[in-house]
């Protein structure tokens, strides 16, 4: 206090207080960057899918304490006990794997999801959209497995480079397209999916799995691919709201 006045004078160490708060913030800084400086993609994934749902519309019901929250805009419901593409293939894989064995399907994984590939050999005849009898069978297969799990499916009609112009197909744009649409109408009327879940796309000659050097690796090329879709790309999709009935 100075000497004849009424007024305390300011201790000079004040500013340590606010160093301090900015030296803890710093710190807590960079203690959650080395936090995330490995992070783990599918967890990250889930946390993000989560999120989303959780405040998306609580009023309806969409929330993590429900336990059976409903992805935005979709009728798909979150099925406890289904995490990530490593059990969706695990079960998928289970429940076909006579089909797998003979080669009738093959199944891999990317960033959409769990893919099962339909060769055209077991599906269609050549330069057609008409699903053999003896595909018929396999294909109601597919859609049972599919149907027990919560995913959105894209069908997917792929073409080798060779050019076709029919009476009916003008292009392997048509064929392609044609072709995952015939799966699609067969999986509802066979396999009792649910339509809501299912899109179609036909990508013709414009994404084959090998180069188109050979008769063997076109045949390869021709295929119906049943993409069902993980979290990341359904919440991705440019879907129209659904509407409620």
């Amino acid at each position: 206090m100075i000497p004849g006045s009424r007024h305390r004078v300011p201790p000079l160490d004040r500013w340590l207080l606010s160093y301090a708060d900015f030296i803890t913030l710093l710190f807590a800084l960079f203690a959650t960057m080395y936090a995330i400086s490995s992070v783990d993609a599918e967890k990250l994934s889930k946390v993000s899918h989560a999120l989303q749902v959780a405040f998306d519309d609580t009023s309806k019901g969409r929330s993590i304490a429900s336990g059976v929250g409903v992805m935005p805009e979709r009728g798909s419901r979150l099925v406890a006990g289904i995490d990530g593409d490593s059990d969706v293939r695990a079960i998928v894989t289970h429940e076909l794997q006579s089909e797998l064995a003979v080669h009738r399907l093959d199944i891999t994984a990317d960033h959409r999801g769990i893919v099962l590939s339909i060769p055209e050999a077991g599906l269609f005849p050549i330069g057609t959209d008409e699903i053999s009898p003896a595909a018929q069978a396999l294909i109601a297969r597919v859609a049972a497995s599919v149907a027990r799990l919560p995913n959105p499916v894209r069908v997917e009609g792929h073409t080798d480079d060779m050019p076709i112009h029919t009476a009916r197909f003008r292009s392997n744009w048509d064929l392609s397209t044609a072709r995952a649409s015939r799966v699609i109408e067969f999986m509802i009327e066979g396999g009792g999916i649910d339509a809501r879940r299912l899109s179609a796309a036909g990508y013709a000659e414009f994404r084959p799995r090998v180069l188109n050097s050979s008769p063997e690796t076109r045949k390869r090329n021709r295929r119906v691919d049943v993409v069902i879709l993980n979290d990341t790309t359904a919440l991705n999709e440019e879907l129209a709201p659904m509407v409620q009935p």
